[in-house]
C-alpha cells in the first residue's frame, strides 16, 4: 500500500498496488509516525471479458466506466478489476485506467498482478519486485470464489466486454459525459458544441506510455504517407524524461513532427493549463480534444469558453487530421487537399521498447543525508516563495454570524477553487496564490463566475478580494457549495487559501474525499447538510452561526442557524465526519499545529 500527495497516485493500481492520493498534510502525518485515516471503502468489482482490438484502447474502458458511474459514483469505494480481460491489457494500459479512477471519485482502483506487470517491471529495472510478486502471486489476484460469484463479495458489479467496446469520447466540461466516437458528430450538432477543433493534445501523466505514443505515432505515419497534416494545433506532452528520451530515439517524436506536431517538455503541460494560447481569446467558444484525464471548464487553458473533450491518444491524433467534431475520423475519408484516404486502426504496439528504455538520471539531486542540517532561507521580497505562519487555533466557542462569502452552484472542483496554469508559479507563496481563490465558482444567486456581493458595502467583488475585505474587518466567513464539492485534483491550496483568507467553515451538499480531508487538515470545519434540500434555504446576505461546536464529538450533528436579511431565521441540522483525532486537529487550528504540540 502507498499514499502519495497527488490524485494521480492511483496510477500505481496498474501495478497491483493499493495506492491512494492524499493531501500533503496527510503525507506529513505518516512521515512523522501518526496514523493515517480514510473512510472504510465500499468495493466495486469491474469484470472485464474479451479482448481489446482495432481502435479500442485501455482509455476507452475507463471512459465507458465514467459514463456508467459518473464523477461521484466511485466515491468512498475501491474499484477492483478482475476477469480474463485483464490479461489482455498492458501494464501501462492498466495504469491509464486506474489513473482516471480519480475522475469517478474512487478512493483507488486496482488490477490483479499478471505477466503484463512483470514485463513492465523487468523492463524498468525492477525485476526484484517481479520476483517477489511471482512468489506471492496467489495473494495478488482475486480468489477463485470471488471471480465465480462476484455479487457475493462486491457492493456493486459492472461487466464490460472488451471485444464489443467501442472507442469513446467524453465531455465537454466533465469526464463522465460519455459516448462512442460513432455518436460524437450527432451529439455535437444536437448540443451546439463548437464543431471546429482548435487543438489536439496528447500525453501528460494519463496517456504518455511508450505503447500509447507508439499507437498514436502509427496514425501520424499513415497521415504522412497519404500527404495529410494536422488541421489543428497538435501538441504532445511526454509524461516522463524516460519516455521523452525513448521516443526521441525510436522515431515517434519525428512522426508527430512530420504532420505538424510539437513535442513539448516532459511535464503536465496543457493538462493543467501550462501552454500559451495566442490563437483565440477567452471570449471565443471553441473545442479542443485531449487524451488527458480532466476537462473541467478553464482547466486546460483558463478559458470558460473552451469545450474540452477526452479520448485515447490515437483517436485524438485522428481528430487532429479532420479538425472537426462532426466527423468520424475512424470511418470517414480524410481530405488532404490533393485527394482523400481512410485511416486504418493502428497496429499493435510494443508495451515496452525493443531496445529498452533510454534511461538517464540528469537533473536528479539526492536529498541530504542529514535533513536537520538544511537551513531554509527565503528572501522576504520574493513573490514566489513565502515562509508560512501557523494558523490560529480554535478559540473554543461556537462560530457566530459567519459572513456568507459565496454560495457556489453546480460543479465546483479544486480547479474552480484554486486554478492551476499561470498560478502555479505562486504555489510556494500562499498570499499571492490566494488571489486565485474561488475564481471559477459559479455564484448561485447571479450566475457570475468568481464574484459575490460584499455584505458590508453591497458592492460586487472578486471572491478573493471580498475575503480579504472581510478578514481586514476581523470577520470570518463561510462558503456554501453543492454536490461533490472539491472534485478533482488533490490541490492543497484549495484548502489553504480559504483558511489563509479567513474561512471558518465550508457547508455543502457533499464533498469529494481528498478535499474534505484537506479542509480538516487546515483547521477549516467541513460540514454537510443533513437534508440536502436545505441548500436552497441559503439566501444572499445571510450570516451563518454554527452551534454545538463546544460539545463537538465524533458522529454528533451540529446546528446551523441562518439569519436572513429580513431578520428571520432558519435552524437546520448539519453533519461532520471528523474522527476524535481529526477533532483535535480542528481544535489545534491545523494538523501541523497538533504535530508541533505533540513534539513539544
Amino acid at each position: 500500500m502507498m499514499i502519495g500527495t497527488d490524485s494521480h497516485t492511483v496510477n500505481a493500481g496498474g501495478l497491483g498496488m493499493i495506492a491512494i492520493g492524499v493531501g500533503g498534510a496527510d503525507a506529513v502525518d505518516v512521515m512523522v509516525g501518526m496514523p493515517w485515516e480514510v473512510l472504510y471503502p465500499k468495493t466495486i468489482g469491474v469484470k472485464l471479458t474479451g479482448k481489446l482490438s482495432g481502435w479500442t484502447a485501455p482509455k476507452d474502458i475507463i471512459l465507458k466506466l465514467a459514463g456508467i458511474l459518473t464523477v461521484k459514483g466511485g466515491t468512498n469505494s475501491i474499484v477492483e478489476y478482475f476477469g480474463d480481460g485483464c490479461e489482455s491489457i498492458s501494464c501501462t494500459g492498466k495504469a491509464t485506467i486506474t489513473n482516471m479512477g480519480a475522475e469517478i471519485g474512487a478512493t483507488t482502483s486496482v488490477f490483479p498482478y499478471d505477466d503484463r506487470m512483470k514485463t513492465f517491471l523487468n523492463a524498468t529495472g525492477r525485476s526484484f519486485c517481479s520476483d517477489m510478486a511471482d512468489k506471492m502471486s496467489h495473494l495478488l489476484r482475486a480468489d477463485p470464489e470471488v471471480e465465480q460469484n462476484p455479487e457475493k463479495y462486491f457492493d456493486r458489479v459492472i461487466e464490460i466486454d472488451l471485444s464489443t467496446l467501442e472507442p469513446h469520447v467524453v465531455g465537454p466540461h466533465s469526464p463522465d459525459l460519455a459516448r462512442p466516437v460513432s455518436q460524437m458528430a450527432e451529439d455535437a450538432k444536437k448540443n451546439g458544441y463548437p464543431e471546429n477543433l482548435t487543438a489536439a493534445l496528447i500525453g501528460s501523466c494519463t496517456n504518455s506510455s511508450y505503447e500509447d505514443l507508439s499507437r498514436a505515432a502509427d496514425v501520424a505515419r499513415q497521415a504522412k504517407e497519404n500527404g495529410a497534416t494536422a488541421k489543428t494545433a497538435f501538441l504532445v506532452s511526454p509524461g516522463s524524461i524516460l519516455v521523452k528520451e525513448t521516443i526521441d530515439r525510436d522515431g515517434q517524436s519525428q512522426a508527430f513532427k512530420d504532420i505538424g506536431g510539437q513535442v513539448l517538455a516532459n511535464a503536465c503541460g496543457p493538462c493543467i493549463g501550462q501552454w500559451q494560447r495566442d490563437d483565440i481569446t477567452k471570449e471565443t467558444k471553441n473545442s479542443i480534444i485531449t487524451s488527458f484525464n480532466r476537462n473541467f471548464p478553464k482547466r486546460n487553458d483558463g478559458s470558460p469558453n473552451t469545450f474540452a473533450f477526452v479520448a485515447s491518444p490515437e483517436v485524438v491524433v485522428a481528430y487532429s487530421l479532420t479538425g472537426d467534431l462532426t466527423s468520424n475520423p475512424l470511418e470517414d475519408e480524410i481530405n488532404t487537399g490533393n485527394g482523400s484516404f481512410k485511416l486504418t486502426a493502428p497496429a499493435s504496439a510494443p508495451e515496452v521498447p525493443e531496445k529498452g528504455f533510454n534511461m538517464k538520471l540528469e537533473g536528479f539531486i539526492a536529498p541530504a543525508n542529514d535533513p536537520s542540517s538544511v537551513e531554509v532561507s527565503v528572501d522576504p521580497a520574493s513573490k514566489r516563495l513565502q515562509l508560512l505562519t501557523p494558523f490560529a487555533p480554535w478559540d473554543g466557542t461556537n462560530f457566530e454570524n459567519l459572513q456568507l462569502l459565496t454560495k457556489a452552484k453546480g460543479k465546483c472542483t479544486t480547479d474552480h477553487i484554486s486554478p492551476a496554469g499561470p498560478w502555479l508559479k505562486f504555489r510556494g507563496h500562499l498570499d499571492n496564490i490566494s488571489d486565485n481563490m474561488l475564481t471559477g465558482a459559479i455564484n448561485a444567486f447571479t450566475g457570475d463566475a468568481g464574484q459575490s456581493t460584499n455584505p458590508l458595502t453591497g458592492e460586487k467583488q472578486a471572491n478573493n478580494e471580498l475575503a480579504r475585505a472581510l478578514k481586514a474587518e476581523g470577520l470570518r466567513w463561510i462558503v456554501v457549495g453543492d454536490e461533490n464539492y472539491g472534485e478533482g485534483s488533490s490541490r492543497e491550496h484549495a484548502a489553504m487559501s480559504p483558511r489563509f483568507l479567513g474561512a471558518a467553515a465550508v457547508l455543502v451538499r457533499s464533498f469529494a474525499r481528498i478535499h474534505e480531508t484537506n479542509l480538516k487538515k487546515q483547521g477549516v470545519l467541513p460540514i454537510t447538510f443533513a437534508n440536502p434540500a436545505d441548500y436552497e434555504k441559503i439566501a444572499e446576505g445571510d450570516t451563518v452561526s454554527i452551534r454545538g461546536l463546544t460539545e463537538i464529538a465524533q458522529g454528533k450533528s451540529l446546528t446551523a442557524v441562518l439569519k436572513h436579511k429580513d431578520g428571520s431565521e432558519d435552524s437546520i441540522e448539519v453533519k461532520h465526519t471528523m474522527s476524535e483525532e481529526q477533532i483535535e486537529w480542528f481544535k489545534a487550528g491545523s494538523t501541523l499545529n497538533k504535530i508541533k504540540m505533540a513534539k513539544a
